[in-house]
C-alpha cells in the first residue's frame, strides 16, 4: 500500500470563504488570488471552488495559461505586471490585465504593437515601499499611460503594509486618495486583512488571498472561527508505529524530548520532506483520531512522534490530522501549527511537498 499521507483540497470550503469575502465587501468585485499555484493548493484543484470570483489575480504567465485552459474567460490580473517587453505579446493573446509599477513597463507598452489596447492597473507606492510609483510621480505616470493608444482603461491600485496590525490602513488610504483624486478608473486597495478588518477601504475590487484558503490574516489576534472561514487544505496521515517510554527515555534525533514519567507515543508518517515544518518543537498541536494532543521531539525527514496519553484508544492506523479538518467534526487550523513553527499559514500551504498525494475533497 502507499505511504499513508495525503492532502485534501476542500472545494466547498474555498467557495464558502470566497462568499465570506463578498459578505465583507458587498459593494466590491472580488479577485481570487491564485499566485504560487493557488497558495500550494493547485490551480486546477482549486478552480471549482473559486470559479465564482469576478476575476483571478496571479503573478505568472504560465499560471494564466492554465486558467485559460480551464476555460476561464473572465478577467485575469498580473499583480506584478510584465517582467520583460515580450510578455506583452502573451498578455495580448490571453487578454490579460496587468499592473504597471515602474517606468520601463510604460516604455514597453509604448513600443508594443497590438490590435486590442490593454487594461492596466497603475500601482501606487502609498507606504509599503516595495512596488509602485510614489505619490509624487503617480499622476505623471497616469498621464503617460493615458496618452498611449496601446492602453484602454487605467485602473488604480495600491497595497497595504499594516492592514493586519494596529497601525491599520488610514494613512495609506489618505496618501492614495490625495494622489489619485479626480483621476478616473476603478480602484483596488484591499487584501484579505483589509477586506475583513477595514471594510471602508474596499473600493471597486478586493483581492481575496489567504482568507479564501482558510487562514486568518491577523492570527493570533483572530482565528478562522472569528472570521467564519473554513480550512481549504487538510494534511493527514496515520500512526505507523507505537512506543512505550519510561521515565528518562528520550525521543528522536538529539534526544531533545525526555519523558518525565511513563508514556505512550505514536510515530506518524509525516516529516519535513512532506512540508511539515522542522521548526515545530515539542508541544505543536496535532489531532489523533480527532483528539487534540501534541508532538514530542524533533521533526525528522519522514516521521514525527506524538503524545498518545490523551488518546488511550489510539493504535496502529489511527488517523492523524496535521492541519485542517479532522474526523467527527474536529478541526486544527493551519495557523496554530504555523505559529508553533514561528511562521504563518501561507508558508505551510506553499511548502506542501510534491511527494504528498493530493486530491480534491468537495
Amino acid at each position: 500500500m502507499p505511504r499513508p499521507i495525503e492532502a485534501l483540497i476542500h472545494t466547498a470550503a474555498l467557495a464558502h470563504n470566497l462568499a465570506r469575502a463578498r459578505q465583507a465587501a458587498p459593494d466590491a468585485r472580488v479577485w481570487a488570488v491564485v499566485k504560487a499555484n493557488a497558495y500550494g493548493h493547485g490551480i486546477e484543484r482549486a478552480y471549482a471552488g473559486l470559479r465564482g470570483a469576478d476575476g483571478f489575480a496571479l503573478l505568472d504567465l504560465d499560471e494564466a495559461e492554465r486558467l485559460r485552459a480551464l476555460d476561464w474567460r473572465g478577467p485575469i490580473l498580473l499583480l506584478e505586471g510584465c517582467f520583460e517587453a515580450r510578455d506583452l505579446e502573451r498578455c495580448s493573446r490571453l487578454n490579460l490585465w496587468h499592473a504597471v509599477h515602474h517606468d520601463a513597463q510604460i516604455e514597453w507598452l509604448a513600443a508594443h504593437k497590438t490590435q486590442a489596447p490593454h487594461r492596466v492597473f497603475l500601482k501606487m507606492n502609498s507606504g509599503m515601499n516595495r512596488l509602485g510609483f510614489t505619490a509624487q510621480a503617480f499622476r505623471s505616470a497616469w498621464a503617460r499611460l493615458n496618452a498611449l493608444p496601446q492602453v484602454d482603461e487605467i485602473s488604480l491600485m495600491t497595497h497595504f503594509a499594516d492592514a493586519d496590525g494596529e497601525r491599520g490602513v488610514a494613512q495609506q488610504v489618505a496618501t492614495f486618495e490625495a494622489a489619485s483624486r479626480d483621476l478616473p478608473g476603478e480602484r483596488s486597495l484591499s487584501n484579505s486583512a483589509a477586506t475583513l478588518r477595514h471594510g471602508s477601504a474596499a473600493a471597486d475590487w478586493v483581492r481575496a488571498g489567504i482568507m479564501v484558503y482558510g487562514s486568518a490574516p491577523d492570527h493570533p489576534q483572530h482565528d478562522i472561527a472569528h472570521w467564519q472561514l473554513r480550512p481549504a487544505m487538510t494534511l493527514r496521515s496515520r500512526l505507523i508505529g507505537l512506543q512505550m517510554l519510561q521515565r528518562g527515555d528520550s525521543v528522536g534525533y538529539g534526544s531533545s524530548f525526555v519523558a518525565d514519567a511513563p508514556m505512550r507515543i505514536g510515530v506518524v508518517a509525516c516529516g519535513y520532506a512532506d512540508g511539515y515544518p522542522r521548526a515545530c518543537a515539542t508541544g505543536t498541536p496535532v489531532l489523533v483520531d480527532g483528539v487534540r494532543t501534541r508532538t514530542v521531539g524533533r521533526v525528522s525527514m519522514d516521521m514525527i512522534t506524538v503524545d498518545l496519553q490523551p488518546v488511550p484508544a489510539a493504535g496502529l492506523g489511527s488517523e492523524v490530522t496535521l492541519w485542517g479538518e479532522g474526523p467527527r467534526g474536529s478541526r486544527l487550523p493551519i495557523d496554530e501549527v504555523a505559529r508553533a513553527a514561528g511562521t504563518i499559514g501561507y508558508e505551510l500551504m506553499c511548502a506542501l511537498a510534491q511527494r504528498v498525494p493530493t486530491r480534491i475533497d468537495g
